[in-house]
């Protein structure tokens, strides 16, 4: 089975990446937070994958945190509980806060998770409260998100006084666009962005 998928990110959208690995293009089935820290398209990246298995498909589950895709496991040990509708709570709620809310009997707020009725939500506390762990770690993703040359980029921007966070916006939406390459363009695209 594959628990680990390291490739070039050839699209990427709420709900799905396509990693490309040795000329394979894999259909991934991720979450709203995974998405949030993918790079851009183009960029590599790498996802714990769970590969769920059933007698008509076969299914990639990718994410960027390993306490992400334990979660996602925990869930899907709950009776009634599919790896869509885990996706789905995983995109509809943050992980620590999800823990806290088991941990805590909290069925309100989980009943607030789209798709989470307060049966569900009561397994949930029933099946979970004492296989979590107290806190879900959330540690910064196994692959850099961007490149050298944006990291240069970065660096200068901070240099001249630029905030990190302002610049890293910029940047993002400069990379988007994809059309600087070079330091040179990509430095200019940033800086013309951040004088606007």
């Amino acid at each position: 089975m594959i628990a680990h998928l390291r490739g070039k990110l050839l699209a990427k959208h709420p709900n799905q990446a396509i990693v490309e690995a040795a000329g394979v293009g894999y259909d991934v089935t991720i979450s709203v937070p995974t998405f949030s820290d993918l790079p851009a398209s183009g960029n590599e990246v790498a996802l714990h994958i769970h590969t769920h298995v059933r007698e008509d498909v076969i299914a990639l589950y990718g994410f960027i945190r390993p306490a992400e895709k334990m979660l996602f496991e925990k869930l899907i040990s709950v009776s009634g509980i599919g790896p869509k509708l885990a996706i789905t709570i995983l995109s509809g709620m943050a992980a620590d806060e999800m823990v806290g809310a088991i941990r805590s009997n909290d069925v309100a707020r989980l009943t607030r998770i789209p798709g989470i009725g307060k049966k569900t939500a009561e397994r949930m506390v029933l099946e979970l409260r004492d296989k979590l762990p107290e806190t879900v770690a959330v540690q910064a993703p196994t692959t850099p998100a961007i490149s050298a040359t944006e990291e240069d980029v970065l660096s200068a921007l901070v240099n001249l006084g630029y905030q990190r966070a302002a610049a890293e916006k910029a940047l993002e939406l400069v990379v988007k666009e994809g059309a600087a390459k070079s330091f040179d363009q990509m430095f200019r695209s940033v800086l013309s962005r951040l004088s606007k």
